[in-house]
């Protein structure tokens, strides 16, 4: 099917094999190439479309974001497109990273804003959370292992994400990573200092209050990552696992299966309403997680999760071929005879008898030991 993205449209749904919408007349195809198929979102700034892209011959799967703001006022229409094309530039800025969507086009027509980017195939947070359940401490653990070098990657670049809640974090199907989307709120910091006074943006359940007063740092995407968490943990907003008469966080009361005392005091720490008192960088909260000793090796989420190494390696085992036990087995029996020859003639010396036979009972211990390395029934390879 092809989808007319005339918002006037009066019937959108068209057949595979046209160009032109048949009731409206509408161009189909964006920059000749980009079909959209179906509509999967809308909100107060624009539309959001499944497409394909008719130019490759696989014909990947794509999203179509169409700016067609709902609000009216000057100011709103004008921060609706601020925010539009901020996302094409951030998505721009950040380059090829393989868990945040890659910008494929960004342009006008019909005098409409269009922003093309990868489709990243699979549930949300959100929507895990309501099918599945409250999240266990084994997938916080994966989930911020799995994040924070996403984290970092934006940080490092000198972007602030500004809204990560769960229905920004898509667990991808194809390799079961995490993939962080929507930079819509995102915010650069090149050029500008962090503490100026800006707009307040994200959503209000996950927000840092330094945020909400329009001063995000790096360290409020923090925050919100750790409201993240307690909201998979517990399964309630944030705002219900706040006690705000005694400002203090009460999410470990509303938790099915206790956590880790090592899981609180992270969490705990992200939480921090003071910014100074909070970790600054996902640096230092990747750096806290990887001195725990709670973090499975087992991808849980993530295909290839960001997991510290054990301390202790296992032992290897080794396969000893027979030539080389063989050997192992004459020098142990030289130390139980000694280094000395025995005498040629046996008359030459009274303890011959008995060293010929504590020679003969060693060659049979020797032997048994022998089989127990390669089994009774296996022979050398000739």
């Amino acid at each position: 099917m092809s989808y007319c993205l005339n918002p006037r449209c009066l019937k959108s749904e068209n057949p595979n094999d046209v160009n032109f919408c048949l009731s409206c007349g509408f161009k189909l195809l964006l920059k000749e190439r980009y079909r959209a198929i179906k509509p999967i979102g809308q909100g107060g700034f624009g539309r959001t479309f499944l497409a394909v892209d008719e130019d490759k011959p696989s014909k990947p799967r794509c999203v179509i974001k169409q700016f067609y703001p709902q609000a009216q006022g000057t100011n709103t229409v004008q921060k609706a497109v601020e925010l539009f094309n901020q996302e094409a530039v951030r998505l721009d800025e950040l380059g090829n990273h393989p868990q945040i969507p890659e910008l494929l086009a960004y342009f006008t027509q019909d005098d409409r804003q269009y922003l093309v980017q990868e489709f990243i195939d699979g549930p949300n947070l959100a929507q895990e959370l309501a099918q599945k359940g409250a999240f266990s401490e084994t997938q916080i653990w994966q989930l911020l292992h799995d994040l924070l070098p996403v984290l970092q990657f934006c940080h490092h670049r000198q972007v602030i994400h500004r809204d990560i809640k769960p229905e920004n974090i898509i667990l991808r199907g194809s390799d079961r990573k995490l993939v962080l989307v929507d930079f819509g709120a995102s915010k650069s910091t090149a050029g500008a200092a962090l503490n100026r006074t800006g707009t307040s943006i994200g959503s209000p359940e996950y927000v840092a209050p330094e945020q909400i007063r329009g001063r995000a740092t790096f360290a409020s995407d923090i925050y919100s990552l750790g409201a993240t968490c307690i909201n998979l943990l517990t399964q309630r907003s944030p705002f219900d696992s706040y006690d705000t008469n005694n400002d203090t966080w009460i999410w470990q009361q509303h938790l099915l299966t206790p956590v880790s005392n090592q899981l609180s005091r992270i969490i705990n720490k992200m939480l921090t309403s003071i910014p100074v008192r909070r970790y600054q960088t996902a640096d230092e909260v990747f750096q806290d997680l990887n001195k725990q000793s709670h973090v499975t090796t087992t991808p849980v989420m993530a295909a290839k999760p960001f997991v510290q190494a054990p301390p202790m390696s296992a032992p290897t085992s080794i396969t000893k071929s027979p030539s080389h036990i063989d050997l192992e087995l004459e020098e142990m029996k030289t130390q139980f005879l000694g280094n000395a020859k025995p005498p040629t003639n046996p008359s030459q010396s009274p303890n011959s008898t008995s060293h010929s036979t504590s020679k003969s009972k060693i060659d049979e211990e020797l032997e048994e030991l022998k089989a127990k390395y390669l089994g009774k029934n296996n022979t050398p390879n000739q």
